[in-house]
């Protein structure tokens, strides 16, 4: 491609650069600690796209400017996101994990940077911990979970990278702060987690998506949640094979041990509801049936695939949300799914011992995080 006229020389320009041979298209700009940018021109129309920062080298600037007319993210941090998500070892990642790095991949791509591109277009070499810090830091200023969420997700995933050589050995992401989260260990009261289930159950024998309508399922996990003592996640990837004669099986994450929880009318019934949906929705659908009980699934969407745990997430925060719009509780009432394990794990009846058994920790510990309630003693000398 022929040049056009020369450049003229531009004293703000880093002394290191050679200018006569930078890339077509690209210039620097002196404001604000300088950076590189690209001028694109689509439609007739012309952009500007940052592309590195004052010190980049001039094999930097040439390979930046290539990627982006050629529309290949190679060797950024997303492209090394998606080589992870390609690989054996994030398969045989549980489900909920999966989902959880793909959270914090997709908000990679929203986390804007003073170039003017998103985080997870910028190249992995070019990573360090200072830059990394200031991500984290600002996402934790309105997230702390969230930023150390995304925390967690570069330290393996620029770990899995380095050991396979994808990026450099050295990870950027070790020794970086995390952020520190408010402890807020939200427990609902009795009466305000049956207004919820109950305001879950009107709203969602309402047709689909009509105004005021929720997800039909949210009641039944909501009581299979506080009456087994469960996650959220753990009672969505419950299948036909979590139903003995005894009761329900649990699945508990985290190493908590897993028990059976005898049948009562109020659990059987939220039970039943959710097969009962599942089976009609299948129909409905024409879905072939797993022939293995361990395969058939007890809560489904409304086209007869799983429920991944940020749906599940999203729908109850909507539920929440509108049940606060329509008095149901009050906005200091909010809580969360696994508010309702905390309310069933401090309704156990008997000793702490009986809780902790029934909770399936294994430590005492966990249960000074779960149990609120309150031991009544003798008083001394009696």
């Amino acid at each position: 491609m022929k040049r056009g006229r020369p450049r003229a020389f531009n004293p703000r320009i880093p002394a290191h650069i050679d200018q006569a041979k930078l890339p077509d298209g690209v210039y620097f700009d002196h404001r604000w600690g300088g950076t590189w940018y690209l001028l694109l021109t689509n439609d007739g129309k012309r952009a500007r796209r940052n592309i590195a920062k004052a010190d980049a080298k001039m094999a930097q600037l040439h390979s930046a400017a290539d990627q982006i007319r050629a529309g290949d993210n190679s060797g950024t941090l997303d492209w090394l996101a998606g080589k992870f998500e390609e690989s054996e070892k994030f398969k045989n990642l549980a489900l909920g994990t999966q989902g959880d790095y793909r959270y914090c991949r997709d908000a990679l791509t929203k986390e804007p940077t003073a170039l003017g591109i998103p985080f997870s277009r910028l190249i992995v070499a070019d990573l360090n911990a200072p830059l990394i810090q200031r991500l984290i830091d600002r996402i934790a200023k309105k997230k702390p979970s969230k930023a150390n969420h995304v925390l967690r997700y570069m330290r393996r995933l620029f770990r899995w990278g380095g050991n396979r050589g994808h990026c450099p050995k050295l990870n950027p992401a070790d020794g970086i702060e995390a952020a520190t989260e408010r402890k807020r260990r939200q427990i609902p009261e009795p009466t305000t987690m049956a207004a919820v289930v109950q305001y879950a159950a009107a709203s969602g024998a309402k047709p689909t998506r009509t105004k005021g309508s929720h997800p039909p399922y949210l009641w039944a996990v909501a009581d299979i949640a506080y009456l087994c003592r469960l996650r959220g996640v753990e009672v969505v990837t419950m299948t036909d094979a979590n139903a003995t004669a005894e009761g329900v099986m649990t699945n508990r994450r985290k190493g908590s041990r897993d028990n059976v929880v005898s049948w009562t009318p109020r659990l059987r019934a939220a039970w039943d509801f959710l097969i009962s949906r599942r089976d009609a929705i299948w129909k409905e659908k024409r879905a072939a049936v797993p022939l293995r009980a361990d395969e058939r699934l007890l809560v489904v969407m409304e086209d007869g695939g799983m429920l991944r745990r940020a749906a599940l997430g999203t729908a109850w925060q909507r539920l929440i949300v509108a049940a606060i719009e329509e008095g149901v509780i009050a906005a200091e009432q909010r809580f969360g799914l696994h508010g309702l394990k905390r309310r069933g794990i401090t309704d156990t009846k008997g000793t702490r011992a009986d809780k902790q058994e029934a909770s399936g920790h294994k430590t005492e510990a966990m249960m000074d995080v779960y149990d609120f309630s309150v031991p009544v003693v003798r008083p001394a000398g009696e």
